[in-house]
């Protein structure tokens, strides 16, 4: 490990990447902290401190707490995420877009500026939702100090420009840097939330509220969750694939051995941004309505301390991730271009019996990553409410970090092994060149 971080120092392109990622971020950053023009913003944080447990905490903390005092980046990355998801979806239902993703490079950039078009579409129709709540006292009165069209404009168009200007900074961050722009830009929102919990958490410690063998056992509580998280995302079901002999002109070649990965955790995150997106779309209509039936409802069945509510939960995290894979995964696709490329699964049929082969061990493993994303969604609340921990362990918090950490390392490695360095995992040591 120690060996490996020494190397990149070496390797001018790979240290200019990395720089060149903390300067972007570090932009973002400073974004997150410039309040849009004509707000409030002791109003709006006040308010954000009363919506911590609803979808407003959720988008909070995918804008890095930009939206807490409504800066120009408080709509964050999500108009983008969405856009992203919108079009996956679509492509299954609209032709063209299945014949566009069919094209390769071509046809991914195509989708790609689709996908810019309607995040603009989506940032500048919630922006316009947000300046229309800000003046009706959604936020709490007196938060916009000069009401009317001016000010409904001017935050349209800021909000808006913050959004696009993040898509370019992420863009930027793939391009030029190390690791997916977008998904680097959601990790750094989130982690800057570390130290302030850690904060309050020494002080509970200082005043005998949480106790030091509490602590030390969940010291070793994270560390092991984090370890299996890790396990579980780097997990793969590979199913071998034989390659026929081919003849080519006058040269045979030889079968061999491949393998297909079927990812433990293949939907990703999105099934827990999805679950979470519906359980406290309630909790937010709630806190705009005294109507004693929805009070009752969300009292009975979206209490988070509730195990009812930890059942429903649960039931719309594998929900959706079956509904995520399905997507992403089409065993019929996958048999047909096994059979087209001349192999074949070794015991079974191509065709219609290699579509249920991979979608049999789909659906079994995608049972497997659907409870284990369940486990580690639940943990917040099991920590928070019932065991008194200052801070929000787990969730899709965690599974993001983890799963932008592990991508950002093996990025650096492809990197060090490229240039034939040591690696942080291999621990393989190699003679290589000084520079480029």
């Amino acid at each position: 490990m120690i060996g490996g971080v020494q190397n990149i120092a070496r390797i001018t392109e790979l240290r200019q990447r990395i720089l060149f990622t903390f300067a972007m971020l570090a932009v973002y950053r400073l974004g997150a902290f410039i309040v849009t023009p004509g707000i409030n913003a002791d109003i709006i944080r006040n308010f954000f401190e009363q919506m911590a447990g609803t979808m407003f905490g959720l988008f909070s903390m995918f804008s890095g707490g930009a939206l807490e005092q409504l800066s120009i980046f408080s709509l964050g990355i999500m108009p983008y995420i969405s856009a992203s998801i919108i079009l996956q979806l679509l492509t299954v239902v609209v032709p063209q877009l299945e014949a566009l993703k069919k094209e390769g490079e071509q046809g991914r950039k195509k989708i790609n500026q689709y996908t810019r078009y309607g995040t603009i579409g989506l940032a500048t129709f919630q922006s316009f939702l947000i300046a229309t709540a800000l003046e009706s006292g959604s936020f709490g009165e007196g938060a916009v100090i000069n009401p009317g069209w001016a000010f409904r404009l001017m935050c349209v168009v800021t909000l808006t420009t913050g959004t696009a200007f993040i898509m370019w900074l992420g863009e930027q961050i793939t391009e030029r840097g190390i690791g997916n722009g977008i998904s680097m830009i959601i990790f750094a929102g989130i982690i800057i939330a570390i130290p302030s919990a850690l904060g309050q958490w020494m002080q509970l410690i200082r005043t005998d509220q949480f106790t030091i063998l509490g602590t030390l056992f969940l010291l070793v509580f994270i560390i092991l969750v984090i370890g299996l998280v890790v396990v579980v995302e780097r997990g793969q079901r590979r199913i071998p694939v034989q390659h026929a002999r081919r003849v080519v002109g006058k040269r045979v070649q030889q079968g061999g051995m491949s393998y297909f990965p079927l990812r433990v955790n293949t939907a990703g995150v999105i099934p827990a941004i999805f679950a979470s997106s519906l359980l406290m779309f309630p909790l937010t209509i709630g806190q705009f309505t005294d109507s004693p039936a929805i009070q009752g409802f969300i009292d009975t069945y979206l209490d988070p301390s509730r195990i009812i509510y930890q059942l429903i939960y649960i039931g719309l995290i594998i929900f959706f991730c079956y509904f995520y894979t399905a997507i992403m995964i089409d065993p019929k696709d996958v048999a047909e271009n096994i059979k087209k490329s001349g192999a074949y699964i070794p015991g079974i049929r191509p065709g219609k019996k290699t579509a249920e082969h991979i979608d049999r061990i789909l659906t079994r493993i995608t049972m497997i990553g659907a409870l284990y994303m369940s486990a580690v969604c639940v943990l917040p609340t099991m920590l928070a409410i019932r065991y008194g921990v200052p801070f929000f362990f787990g969730g899709t918090a965690l599974l993001i970090v983890v799963g932008v950490g592990l991508d950002t390392i093996g990025q650096v490695e492809a990197h060090l092994v490229s240039r034939q360095y040591e690696g942080f995992a291999t621990g393989t040591r190699t003679r290589g060149r000084i520079g480029r």
